[in-house]
């Protein structure tokens, strides 16, 4: 993790996590750390040209991790794919019994990851043989009545837009990760077993972060965990923004990271959070005016970095007070995760766009279009490039919501959280392409 001045909670992290038997060095996953800092040490691609691309059978929203020259994502077509980073050759894939919208993590020689059907994976890193696998009690998606205006407002309906599983975080040989069954599991990173598990009230389909042996994750409750990492236990909650009647401004699908001694993650209330990492105390919030934060926030020298949804903005904050450094217009909404890798910023659109921008100013440097954005954006798109919500979604009802985003995702929507190593940029698409771009 790069950060100018490391405070004295993650300066502590070392100590606390070995006391718990726990590594203090992240293997590779989500976020490029344990703490889900989002900042990358490599130097920054230019995406003037492409390296190589790689087609799988679906839509990919999960976010790519390189480990050892490999990289490893997955795929609504139920498939794990490892690929030779540097050219994009197949090196094995495996069969998963459901669609994969979890990010892999690598670490004890396994490659461990959730898929749709329930369970939890790990796999040998070499073969991509199962080593052993952990059913949960189920996936399910975040359901409401009526769920955002939807006709019947009685009705009990799944939420379209919960389209992520929860990502392993793995430190010291314990898997951590969220089921939409309510519960945060900790498994043994070599073998599956259960070592404990935590009850929410609510999806758990955040990531969670692991820093000074604790976990912070939040659910669909409306609540922000801070676990235990050892054994499970609460130390504290914090309880974010509620909305009975229409259950859109409601749910925690942000994962956190955690830096300096604070707690950063976004909501579904329309806020962005920051919290005092040992007590749970409110430092500061931000308010995005109903816009939704999906992507999980990077982190790095006293600012920190998000896209929002609906607001369809793209913001930097002093870490430490919530002020304003930046605010960018976007011309479409953003589920993917900022990467940070020296002074530039990569993260995606839904509208197929993959944007770099200038990390202390906001400014774009340059952006790639994905195949499905070139084939499908006039259908879609207006003359001056933003998406056009009377052409994707038909009506207000759930399956004019599923429709819509069916054809938003033929633009090649970059829902996945792009990752960045030795000067490549790595990042999927809902058009079943994994892009590496120089």
């Amino acid at each position: 993790m790069t950060l100018n001045r490391p405070g004295r909670f993650l300066c502590g992290a070392a100590m606390a996590l070995m006391a718990l038997g726990l590594e203090a060095s992240a293997p590779a996953m989500f976020r490029g750390d344990a703490a889900h800092t989002g900042v990358y040490a490599s130097a920054p691609p230019t995406l003037a040209s492409t390296a190589w691309t790689f087609r799988t059978g679906a839509k990919v929203l999960s976010s790519p991790v390189v480990s050892e020259g490999v990289l490893f994502v997955g795929s609504a077509d139920h498939r794990l794919y490892a690929l030779d980073a540097k050219s994009g050759a197949l090196k094995w894939r495996f069969q998963a019994a459901g669609a994969i919208a979890s990010s892999p993590a690598v670490a004890e020689g396994r490659v461990i990851f959730s898929s749709l059907d329930g369970l939890i994976h790990g796999l040998d890193v070499a073969t991509g043989k199962s080593v052993w696998s952990f059913r949960t009690e189920g996936e399910r998606r975040f359901t409401a009545p009526g769920i955002h205006g939807a006709q019947p407002r009685t009705e009990l309906m799944p939420d379209p837009f919960d389209v992520f599983l929860s990502s392993p975080a793995v430190a010291g040989g314990l898997v951590i990760v969220g089921s939409g069954d309510q519960h945060v599991y900790a498994l043994d990173a070599a073998t599956g077993a259960l070592r404990w598990k935590r009850r929410t009230g609510g999806v758990v389909h955040a990531s969670p972060a692991v820093a000074g042996g604790r976990v912070f994750i939040g659910s669909f409750d409306r609540t922000l965990y801070a676990l235990d990492a050892a054994t499970g236990a609460i130390h504290w909650t914090f309880q974010t923004g509620d909305d009975p009647e229409l259950h859109n401004q409601v749910g925690i699908a942000s994962s956190a990271a955690v830096a300096e001694g604070r707690v950063f993650f976004g909501c579904r209330d329309g806020h962005f959070y920051a919290l005092d990492a040992a007590t749970g105390k409110l430092l500061w919030k931000h308010d995005n005016r109903k816009g939704w934060v999906i992507a999980s926030p990077a982190v790095q020298g006293g600012r920190v970095y998000f896209p929002t949804s609906d607001g369809q903005r793209f913001k930097a904050l002093e870490a430490a007070t919530g002020r304003g450094v930046f605010d960018q217009p976007m011309k479409a909404v953003s589920f993917s995760s900022p990467a940070l890798a020296g002074n530039r910023l990569l993260f995606g659109t839904s509208d197929g766009w993959l944007h770099l921008m200038d990390r202390d100013t906001g400014a774009e440097v340059a952006a790639f279009q994905t195949e499905g954005c070139r084939q499908n954006g006039k259908k879609y798109l207006d003359a001056e490039g933003r998406m056009i919500g009377s052409a994707l979604y038909p009506d207000g009802t759930l399956d004019g919501m599923v429709i819509g985003l069916d054809r938003m995702f033929s633009l090649g929507s970059i829902l996945s959280s792009p990752v960045v190593a030795e000067g490549l940029v790595y990042v999927g698409s809902t058009d079943g392409t994994v892009y590496a771009l120089r």
